[in-house]
This record gives structure tokens, sequence and C-alpha cells, in this order.
């Protein structure tokens, strides 16, 4: 051993580049973890629309539907007869091509109660409620509400209308019937009614996943109100909003607002209206978030100028104002939009994310400081022992959210299955704590070996 300096110099390099590489690694987050991290923070997005639309009664003229039927059956005197079906068809083909013959308004209104609901994601940036989201969920143009309200309105009216002939003519109309007086009404409430909207109001709520206490999972439904709002594309498509009355939730950790590099992996969370309106999915597991995984395929420019991140992860609409993360399950950007289709619908893989320096905006300008939560720091420490199973550090930090917030959505899980995987014995080794400390150890034992090692040869050591 000629020159045991550099021997230890090179043993404590490569252990300083081997815990250096652990601690890079210890970052990065599987989606699994990533998943576990960031699921508890993200939220479903509310706004109802109500209204009420007034609309004239609609009655139909006696005197030319009489004259109708008596020409029909002037017919069959005539030597041509007809099925009563055949009769049927040719009265509703009548109206409709003379709809404003046989139609009139009456001075009586209708009141029709209608409501809409507009729905996307989400998530927390501060444990007492603050929440960032897309503005075009909450903020609506006129045109669109009134739109909205009156085709609900109308497809009401209409079934009502229906309904009321089939009782007043002893029929049932085929669904072939029923569409040719379908286009009737439309052209007659077109041309001939108005419809007016009154009392419009609007309400936003917060809906998120909770652990009950009886073990299972619940969700719970807060008010909340607009903070500050940019406007829906092609503006700065940003929300903060304030959730009413709670505490020690969990959030979601915002990156540094550099820009991704593209072909970087994403993560993105949302809640896909082809699964919260699927017949066959169970309504209470629609406020679990959907997660889609892709990566940065382009970094573009809105037509005001400002960044924009294109990602291929899959997005559909109920998904808007989700979270974007990194690898290290940081917050990089929010869905807003995607391409459209010659077809009309969402191109598969072309979409995008405002970044978070768009967000880091809106959240000064409102005094927001977007911090992980204790309770998520803690939480996401135990999920990621738990994955690399470490049940034991696990289930002490799942133990400590308990004391913090006992309803932390997916806290009753992972307790339960750390407890059963250590009552199995299924832990994989000891303990995380005790592997770092073995690294403290080395890295002390080969630095008094240096230290003995200058003193022998009568070298000074600087602090």
């Amino acid at each position: 051993m000629k020159n045991p300096f550099l021997i230890l110099a090179a043993f404590m390099t490569g252990l300083f580049f081997l815990t250096a590489s652990l601690t890079t690694c210890a970052q990065q987050l599987t989606a699994v973890q990533n998943y576990g991290v960031n699921r508890p923070g993200v939220v479903m997005v509310r706004t109802v629309f109500s209204a009420d639309v007034y609309v004239n009664k609609m009655q139909l003229d006696s005197r030319h539907f009489n004259h109708l039927v008596d020409s029909i059956q002037k017919a069959d005197s005539s030597g041509i007869i007809y099925t009563a079906e055949q009769k049927l068809d040719i009265v509703l083909r009548e109206i409709n091509n003379h709809p404003s013959r046989f139609f009139k308004a009456s001075l009586d209104y209708i009141k029709e109660p209608e409501e809409i609901t507009s729905s996307g994601t989400g998530f927390l940036v501060t444990e007492d409620g603050y929440v960032a989201t897309n503005c075009h969920l909450i903020d609506r143009d006129n045109a669109f509400i009134r739109r909205q309200f009156f085709l609900s309105a109308f497809q009401q009216i209409t079934e009502a209308n229906i309904s009321a002939l089939e009782n007043a003519w002893a029929t049932q109309f085929s669904e072939q019937q029923k569409s040719i007086l379908e286009n009737t009404y439309a052209s007659v409430y077109a041309r001939l009614f108005s419809m007016a909207l009154y009392d419009l109001k609007k309400d936003i709520f917060i809906e998120y996943s909770i652990d009950l206490n009886n073990g299972n999972t619940g969700s719970i439904k807060k008010s909340a109100h607009v903070i500050i709002k940019g406007q829906p594309m092609p503006g700065k498509d940003i929300a903060i909003l304030k959730m009413d009355g709670d505490s020690a939730l969990p959030t979601l950790k915002i990156a540094q607002d550099e820009l991704p590099k593209v072909g970087e992996q994403l993560y993105v969370y949302g809640f896909p209206g082809p699964v919260t309106n699927n017949n066959y999915v169970a309504t209470e597991s629609a406020i679990e978030p959907t997660l889609t995984t892709g990566i940065v395929s382009a970094l573009k420019k809105s037509v005001a100028g400002w960044p924009l991140i294109q990602m291929d992860a899959n997005i559909n609409r109920g998904s808007s104002g989700g979270p974007v993360c990194n690898e290290k399950g940081e917050v990089v950007g929010l869905t807003t939009f995607g391409s459209i289709e010659n077809s009309g619908g969402l191109a598969a893989g072309l979409n995008f994310a405002i970044p978070v320096s768009i967000l880091e905006e809106y959240l000064d300008s409102a005094g927001v400081t977007a911090r992980p939560s204790e309770t998520s720091q803690i939480f996401g420490e135990a999920v990621v022992f738990y994955d690399r199973e470490f049940y034991s550090d696990a289930l002490k930090k799942f133990r400590e959210v308990t004391e913090l917030n006992n309803h932390f959505p997916g806290l009753a899980y992972y307790i339960r299955d750390t407890e059963k995987k250590l009552h199995q014995k299924d832990e994989k080794k000891s303990s995380m704590i005790r592997t770092d400390l073995l690294v403290f150890g080395i890295f002390l034992f080969g630095a008094i070996l240096l230290f003995r090692y200058f003193r022998k040869k009568g070298l000074k050591v600087k602090a």
C-alpha cells in the first residue's frame, strides 16, 4: 500500500458519488409513488349555474287542426284507405311542414327551473384550502350559459308536450314520430316563442375524498369562492379559489418556475368525463382521480406570447385544471386545452398545459404562498417508505399523519395494509433509517481514518 491517502481519497470520493446517486434516486418517484403522494390533494371543481326559464305556453290551433283531420277523413270516403298509423304520420308531417299554422302562443308562461353543472379538476396549494384550477370552469360567458339553459328547458318542455299529445290523442308515438315532433317544436320555439332567463345564480363547490371514521372512503363537498382569476383561453386560463372552513389538508408541491425539458416524463391527474359519467362505474368512485402519463412533446407559445407545455398524455373534458407533475411529484403545469380534430372531437395526445410560472403570477397577486402542508410532507415520506417495503418506518409516519388529520384520504388503507405486512413479517429491510445510519457511519469511519493519516504524517488539518 504505497499511498494510503490516495486509496482513502478514492474510497471517500466513490462513497460520496454513491450517496449522491442514492439521494438523486430518492428524489425521483415511481408512478405508484407519484400517485400515492399526489392523489390526496387533487380535487373536483363543480360550478353550478341555476336559473328560471320562462316560455310562452304552446296552444294547438283547433280550427286548422280540425280542418286537417277532416281532409284525411274525406280521403277515406274517396276510396283511399289509410291505417291509423298512416293517418298519424300524415298529421305529424303536415304539422311539421307548417308549424306556424297549427301552433300559437298563449299569454300564459311556463316556468322551468334549470340547473347546469360544469365539472373539472383542481388541486390544493395550501393546507387551509386554496385551490388552483382553470378559469373557464367557473367563468362561462353569458351567451354560452343562455344557450345551455334554453336547450335544457326546450328538452324538458318538448318531452312534456309530446307526453301531453299522447294522452290527448290516446296513442303512443314511435321513435320516428317523436323525432318529427321534436323537429316541429324546435322550429316553433325558434320562430314564434320567446324564452326569458331570470334569477341566474352561480355556486362553486370543491369535492374531494376523505377517510371516514369507520375506515371506509367517502367524499365531502365544500363551498368555494373566487380569489383571483384570469380569462379563458386565449387568456391566461387560471383561477385561484378558496374553500370554506378546513385545515391540515393535503397539498401538492409546486416546482420551480423554469419550464420542463422536451422529453421529460409527466404525470397528469384529472376527472375525465367519460369515466366520471360512465354508467358502469360506481358513483362513489367518481371522486378518485385518474392518472395518465406522457412526455413533454414540445414547448410552444400562446397567441399572446406566453409559454405553453405540449404533452402527449391523454386528457378529456373534465380533466381541465388538473395538475401536471414531474418525476419528483412536483406540479409543473395545469392542463388547459386540447387540439380539435376535423370531426370536432379532441385529438389524442396533442394536449397543452399552462406552466407554473403563470400560476405563480396569480398566486403572488392574491398574496397566496403555495407550500406543502406538514401532513402531505409526512404522508409523502410514508408512501415512499411503504413502496420500498420499509414498513416499520412507514407505519410510524402514517400514524403521525393521523394525529394531524385522521380524515386524510387513503390513510386508513395504508395503515391497514402496513400493519398486515408487518404482521406477516414481509418487511424487506429492517429500516430505511438504519440504512442511512450505516452510510453515515461509513462516512464517519472514513473521516477518522483520514484524520489519523494526516496526524501520522504530521500534516495540519484545516477546519
